[in-house]
């Protein structure tokens, strides 16, 4: 039993203040792998990963994820310098699934690599209007795919929050 990768999971929590600092490409790159070794349906491996450094980009992100939250003048992206957005290819029936496990992937091996992050919702919105779709098509990615999250990455400023206490019924065991 790897003690250690439990002990990871325990300690890893969302982060919704970073640092003015890009994160290193090394770090990147192991988060980006973890990423594509998620389970996914059939091992069809239907979602895309979409690294994004650019602060024009990410810029343009937040505007539209915070027009979508009805507060355009907020920062669903807390800063974080860098933005992975998970897409999953809809022909499939278990792209949301999928999706899913990726970001969860991604979330956990940040924490693994000495990063903090955080899953900001509002892709699928993002990435079915004219511009999101404006967007896949300058990122070179074609078919019909959904926007199923963001994963920010960067260095944590401010204190790491607890864990809440986990409810008494969040598992049911049947024998």
């Amino acid at each position: 039993m790897n003690l250690e990768a439990l002990k990871l999971l325990r300690e890893r929590r969302s982060c919704r203040s970073y640092k003015n600092e890009q994160i290193a490409d090394a770090e990147l790159e192991a988060v980006l792998e973890a990423g594509t070794y998620a389970p996914t349906g059939r091992g069809a491996q239907s979602p895309v990963i979409v690294a994004v450094q650019d602060r024009e980009t990410i810029g343009r992100l937040r505007r539209m994820n915070a027009a979508i939250m009805g507060n355009p003048d907020a920062d669903p992206f807390y800063g974080a310098p860098t933005v992975l957005v998970v897409l999953a290819d809809k022909s499939l029936p278990t792209h949301v699934y999928d999706g899913a496990c990726v970001m969860c992937n991604l979330l956990n091996a940040a924490h693994a690599a000495g990063l903090d992050a955080c899953w900001i919702n509002r892709a699928r919105e993002e990435f079915d209007s004219e511009e999101g779709k404006a967007l896949l098509k300058q990122w070179g990615i074609e078919g019909d795919y959904e926007g199923i999250g963001h994963c920010i990455l960067g260095y944590r400023s401010g204190e790491l929050q607890s864990a809440a206490e986990r409810k008494a019924d969040y598992v049911i065991r049947v024998k």
